[in-house]
């Protein structure tokens, strides 16, 4: 009995005296925390000490540390001096055991980026996962090749928020507010289309959106099952005919309403594939062109288990042709994206596509419909009436990605996760679950129980302008999103989600630093580990990119202005760049594309027949390589 009281007054000190430092050591961390500044970022808000435990059998002292401090920038340097000043606030003998400091979850040194890492962390990198076939789509006739860019990569890119319908007030709305003369809504579109992506593909990737890229109005779409409309479908046969293949595109309606489906309403065509290229079989679409313009050119097929990887697309425009070879072994069953061209108004060869069934390989080249043009929206939502339709009444590129979606043949739970209930959160979703509907079956995202269409993404971001406001003329900034918590903290090859931090990180690194040089101020924000469906539902790495504030007038200075735009996307690009060629451990470093070239001239002697071209390049002050 006297040894039994013996041993409970000796716990009972050392549970006393193990306490006293927990409650003086706490409130003495908690100041070195409220004072911690880091000048590479800007926070307004103080970190806290949130659990702070000594662990005497393995001498190890934890301090877990609320998550504000988990959105700057670390670096081994850093995370060395503060670890170095946090022993000096622990007392003797505590200060000589080991020392781990966590912010959700996570010690701070696994929070350095993966490429700069003391030791490497491999389940940031893909390893060996890597696409083996054909990209996608390759524009056959760029005369050059971009082994240090992007090229063969595939990845989701797409603008923020867009009109959606609202089923409370029975009308369609804006997501953002409109000021200063827009909203995100339509901001974001004005950054991404004409120069994030243009960029991304000129540096040699396939780029993805769940919204619609094209600006143009109009709309043609030419069909084996509607060949009378608006255009011409003609079949010119050689020994392999083409025939019927099963379910694929038809045009049959003016407005699709929910689960209507219009790549379930008609039917696709296929041929034997053949390697001679005399007597083939040639399938050609001719547009009836309303009025002379640029018109993006999207194509549908049927992926067969037999499908070839390198089906050729003959694109006429203005006289050129240019030719794009499409993997048909992916992507069946959606509008796929050939490039923008200008065309030339009416019914002409001279503005078609065509598709042989010549092929490398043994196989079968499918064909179906070609769309020329962004066009109208075309999804009708509540209650239909007989005089009234209630679409949206804009161009399809203004419409949310919950729309475009539906317009693109995805199953009805990809665009609508709130069985039509809630537009607004079905938009959201749509971007995350219409790139993994894309993806799924692919090296990225394999081993999926849910059908997908195998296009290799293996990075997805969306860019977005962040609501915040100041009563002077400060600059709110940039502020960058991902999300480690959900999954098991782990995308779908096994690979940690700790990849979308680095993607994260390195983006507003490249963002901040070229703003300031070309303004001489800009303001890096904090890192987010947060639960939205954009940066938490893509099995990639994955961010959402809040550039600037819509609400803030400093920040809309630098929206409005086109050449920041530029700067901003040119940004965007080479972050991705940088951090593809680090996430696939490439020993080459990536090359930055030049800017383009000014005073281009061309000069005619009529005498000898030459044109002379010339040129002056321009210095890349933001990029010294």
């Amino acid at each position: 009995m006297q040894r039994l009281l013996t041993y409970i007054l000796v716990a009972m000190m050392a549970t006393f005296a193990y306490a006293q430092p927990t409650r003086t050591v706490k409130k003495r961390l908690g100041t070195y925390f409220a004072n911690y500044e880091n000048p590479a970022y800007t926070c307004r808000d103080k970190a806290k000490v949130e659990k702070l435990l000594f662990r005497s059998q393995s001498k190890e002292v934890e301090i877990a540390v609320s998550e504000i401090f988990l959105g700057q920038p670390f670096t081994n340097e850093l995370v060395a001096t503060i670890y170095q000043d946090i022993r000096e606030y622990i007392p003797h003998p505590y200060n000589k055991w080991k020392i781990v400091i966590t912010v959700n979850g996570y010690p701070i040194e696994h929070l350095v980026p993966a490429n700069t890492m003391e030791r490497a962390d491999s389940s940031r990198y893909w390893g060996g996962v890597n696409h083996p076939e054909n990209a996608w789509t390759t524009p056959l006739s760029r005369p050059y090749s971009i082994p240090n860019g992007l090229q063969d990569r595939h990845m989701a890119v797409w603008a923020s928020h867009g009109r959606y319908y609202d089923l409370r007030t029975d009308q369609w709305r804006w997501q953002r507010p409109g000021l200063f003369g827009t909203c995100e809504d339509i901001l974001t579109q004005t950054i991404v289309v004409p120069f994030l992506m243009p960029m991304l593909e000129n540096a040699g990737a396939v780029v993805f959106s769940p919204r619609e890229r094209d600006t143009q109005t109009s709309e043609v779409v030419v069909d084996n099952d509607r060949a009378t409309i608006r255009g011409t479908y003609r079949e010119d046969n050689g020994p392999r005919a083409w025939v019927d293949c099963g379910t694929g595109f038809a045009h049959w309606r003016e407005f699709y309403r929910d689960k209507q489906n219009p790549f379930e309403e008609g039917t696709a065509r296929v041929a034997d594939a053949q390697s001679e290229s005399s007597r083939l079989s040639t399938v050609t679409w001719i547009p009836d062109i309303p009025e002379d313009g640029e018109y993006a050119v999207y194509v549908s097929y049927k992926t067969l288990p037999t499908s070839v990887p390198d089906a050729v697309y003959n694109i006429r425009h203005k006289g050129v042709q240019t030719q794009v070879r499409v993997n048909q072994r992916m992507g069946g069953g959606t509008w796929v994206y050939l490039g923008t061209y200008e065309f030339d108004k009416g019914q002409s060869l001279d503005g078609s596509v065509s598709l042989t069934n010549h092929s490398s390989h043994r196989g079968h080249v499918t064909a179906d419909a070609v769309r020329f043009g962004g066009g109208m929206g075309n999804i009708e939502r509540g209650e239909a009436g007989e005089e009234y339709q209630k679409i949206s009444g804009l161009p399809r590129y203004l419409e949310g990605a919950r729309y475009y979606m539906h317009w693109a043949g995805a199953p009805y739970s990809i665009y609508s996760t709130k069985d039509g209930e809630n537009d607004y959160a079905d938009d959201i979703n749509a971007r995350g679950h219409g790139m993994n509907h894309m993806a799924r079956g692919s090296a990225f995202v394999p081993n999926d129980t849910m059908p997908g269409l195998g296009v290799p993404l293996e990075l997805a971001i969306g860019v977005h302008t962040d609501a915040g406001l100041r009563n002077n003329m400060d600059i709110i900034g940039t502020l960058g999103v991902y999300t480690t918590q959900y999954y098991d903290k782990q995308l779908a090859t096994g690979m940690s989600r700790l990849a979308s931090r680095d993607f994260a990180d390195g983006m507003l690194a490249q963002i901040h630093k070229d703003l300031t040089l070309h303004l001489g101020n800009w303001t890096r924000r904090s890192l987010f580990d947060r639960n939205y469906s954009e940066s938490r539902e893509p099995q990639v790495p994955s961010m959402i990119l809040e550039v600037l504030s819509h609400q803030n007038y400093a920040d809309m200075l630098v929206a409005h202005d086109p050449y920041c735009k530029f700067i901003i996307a040119r940004a965007i690009y080479k972050s991705i760049l940088r951090y593809n060629a680090s996430v696939h451990q490439r020993k080459t470093a990536p090359v930055v594309q030049p800017l383009p070239v000014r005073d281009l001239s061309a000069v005619a002697d009529t005498r000898e027949k030459v044109i002379t071209l010339s040129w002056n390049p321009q210095a890349d002050r933001l990029e010294p390589s």
